[in-house]
């Protein structure tokens, strides 16, 4: 049985039993055996009734959905309503795009070969999807991943992360008792990475969709099965920079939004900030103000802003990482004590090493890095100098300064006076590089399990 445990305190929650190989044959055999069955596919008009009806269950449970993504993920309470709000306007977005799911006309008659002829493509389900998924954001990633399936008409098995199971369960659940027949959406929880391999590595499974870490994902990608497809998304170590030009009294807010929330436990958390020499004092102490006020602790408490890590390993690896820079000459501005086992005081640091981990890695907790820089391009360099490139902000008041930093920044998306982990859920979110392959987002999804196929009518 996996114990399920509350991030913050680690009290259970809940007690999940394991799937093993015998139930991995099972679940694949079910999905390849109504995938293989097109007479009895769900047409689109069921498909969107099915997901407006899981839309529906999970706006009655919203505040119980919401509470345990507190408890189980550790997220804090006002910001697990607001990704339960998400997921649910998510599974609204995948039924919508249905209405602009469709091929295109190919044109013939433009050589004598071709002449006589209409062609064009319809779309298709790819097949099997294997989903592979993560611990923060446990009920939105979960329908990143299963909604758009659903949409096209793709068996899903989804394995939820071994910290974070009670949001997919649920989810899956209520897709089912929306009307969604078992075998299109079934969860997966192996005891171990041998199963998970196993999962995404079978020659049943057309796509895989993974969320997690680079090393785990691209060893994935590398074992699929010969035509299998794949989307990978992955960690950055997301760069801010802030001109001369930006307006301090509007941009310390959501820069500290960008690097604090869900403790720094995101994709694209901004971890690293370029400010220019002109204003990098008054900058540093605006930050390091409004950073000490942040209130850090229980997450199912509704004025906790902090909350804490995923896992007590994970706050011994920040704080390692902190002492580290620390001591390798990266001035502590503030926090870096340890508040609890899984807490950590949010933390600012300036000027660490270019080979500090917090330089080079993704930190994955409370923590930012503040370095000066005089010219811009010196600053741009310096964000696009590491292997991973995600999403990447620019702060400036001046629209030469902001395009030009948006053009030269390295990444699949920059913010002009937004954090780097603004996302919608209907826009396209990628990384580049080591930080992913493919494209997130929900209608982007549902393109990568589709595909076209052509259908080509002779005239006589």
């Amino acid at each position: 049985m996996l114990t399920v445990v509350q991030a913050f305190d680690r009290a259970t929650i809940a007690e999940v039993p394991f799937d093993d190989a015998a139930a991995l044959e099972r679940k694949l055999s079910a999905a390849e055996k109504v995938f293989k069955n097109r007479d009895n596919w769900l047409p689109p008009h069921q498909r969107m009734a099915i997901l407006r009806r899981l839309a529906a269950l999970m706006e009655a449970r919203r505040d119980h959905l919401a509470m345990q993504i507190a408890r189980e993920g550790g997220k804090p309470l006002p910001d697990a309503i607001v990704e339960t709000n998400r997921a649910i306007d998510g599974v609204h977005n995948a039924a919508d795009e249905l209405r602009n799911f469709s091929g295109r006309e190919i044109p013939m008659g433009l050589s004598a070969a071709a002449d006589n002829r209409w062609a064009f493509t319809t779309k298709e389900p790819i097949g099997i999807v294997a989903a592979i998924s993560a611990f923060n954001h446990p009920l939105n990633l979960i329908v990143h991943q299963v909604a758009p399936a659903i949409a096209v008409g793709c068996p899903v098995i989804i394995k939820p992360a071994s910290a974070t199971p009670l949001s997919c369960l649920e989810f899956v659940a209520m897709a089912h008792e929306a009307g969604l027949p078992e075998p299109w959406a079934q969860t997966f929880l192996p005891d171990g990475n041998e199963l998970a391999e196993a999962l995404a590595t079978d020659k049943r499974v057309a796509f895989l969709s993974f969320i997690g870490s680079a090393k785990v994902g691209w060893s994935l990608h590398a074992k699929l099965a010969h035509g299998a497809r794949s989307a990978l998304e992955h960690g950055g170590v997301a760069p801010a920079i802030v001109d001369r030009s930006a307006d301090l009294g509007k941009i310390i807010e959501p820069i500290v939004k960008g690097g604090y929330y869900h403790a720094g436990q995101v994709c694209v958390s901004t971890q690293r900030i370029f400010v220019h020499d002109a204003i990098a004092d008054d900058f540093t102490q605006a930050l390091i103000a409004r950073v000490e006020k942040l209130r850090t602790g229980d997450p199912t408490l509704k004025d906790t802003e902090v909350g804490p890590l995923i896992q007590i390993r994970e706050a011994d690896r920040v704080a390692e990482w902190i002492d580290e820079a620390v001591k390798g000459g990266a001035q502590l501005a503030t926090g870096g004590k340890r508040l609890s086992e899984t807490t950590l005081q949010p933390t600012v640091l300036l000027n660490p090493a270019a080979d500090a981990r917090v330089t080079t890695q993704e930190v994955f907790g409370p923590v930012v890095a503040v370095y000066r820089y005089s010219e811009l391009d010196d600053a741009i360099a310096r964000a696009n100098a590491l292997p991973t490139a995600f999403q990447a902000s620019i702060f400036a008041q001046d629209i030469d300064i902001a395009m030009r930093a948006a053009n030269r920044l390295d990444a699949s998306a920059v913010m002009v006076n937004d954090p780097t982990a603004f996302r919608t859920d209907w826009m396209p979110f990628a990384g580049r590089r080591e930080s992913g392959y493919g494209t997130g987002g929900i209608p982007y999804t549902m393109r990568d399990m589709s595909q076209e196929k052509m259908i080509l009518l002779r005239r006589p």
